[in-house]
């Protein structure tokens, strides 16, 4: 059975260098067995791993090989076994017969279910969340050196080596550039979160907008 459980997030303001903070809470839809947590959760985990997944090996048949049309010596009075194309699979350079082929695999899930993975996740790294009013949004120009000062104002270390995603309402140009060759760092918007971005990174650091996204209030 699904309860809406009540979270309270402590949220950082960069008005006064992430030093104030302000109690705001979060309403989040989570089922009471912890083992159907993790049979949503996997679930929807299965289903995008299912969607990235591709075969890219291909073989071409008999009627995709080039050549072929033309029947390579006549039905009778030579003396060799009948034959009506170069191209069969029984010739060097004709086709496959059962090769593999090209495929794309495609799974879906709900979006009620995705989205009550996506809350679970959220409350179960509820100590391993970070949350800001806004992140680097009035940066006019890229800048890497001002970007990892802020991220050391909230309290993120670069050089421990935690694999970093940063979640946004919007993932402005500015922002990508400022981030991009910090190493262990992911940005994502709002719009493309995912439940393998979230299971992976160690700290999750999102603007209050984001958050409210992903609650209960915002069906």
């Amino acid at each position: 059975m699904n309860t809406i459980k009540k979270i309270q997030y402590s949220i950082k303001s960069n008005s006064t260098n992430y030093n104030s903070e302000l109690i705001k809470d979060i309403y989040l839809n989570i089922n009471d067995s912890q083992e159907k947590q993790i049979y949503i959760v996997h679930r929807a985990l299965k289903q995008q791993l299912t969607n990235y997944r591709k075969r890219n090996a291909h073989t071409k048949t008999r009627s995709e090989v080039r050549g072929g049309g033309k029947k390579p010596w006549k039905q009778k009075g030579t003396g060799r076994a009948r034959a009506g194309s170069n191209r069969s699979p029984l010739w060097k350079g004709g086709g496959i017969i059962f090769g593999p082929r090209k495929k794309i695999y495609h799974s879906k899930i709900n979006k009620k279910e995705k989205k009550l993975a996506l809350q679970t996740i959220i409350y179960n790294k509820f100590s391993k969340t970070i949350v800001v009013d806004k992140f680097l949004d009035q940066t006019n120009e890229p800048n890497t050196k001002n970007s990892i000062k802020e991220l050391n104002k909230i309290g993120i270390k670069i050089k421990d080596r935690k694999k970093i995603l940063v979640v946004t309402e919007n993932k402005t140009k500015n922002l990508y550039l400022s981030l991009r060759n910090i190493p262990y760092i992911e940005i994502i918007d709002i719009k493309h979160i995912n439940i393998l971005c979230l299971l992976q990174a160690d700290i999750i650091l999102i603007t209050f907008t984001a958050l409210s996204e992903i609650s209960q209030e915002n069906k």
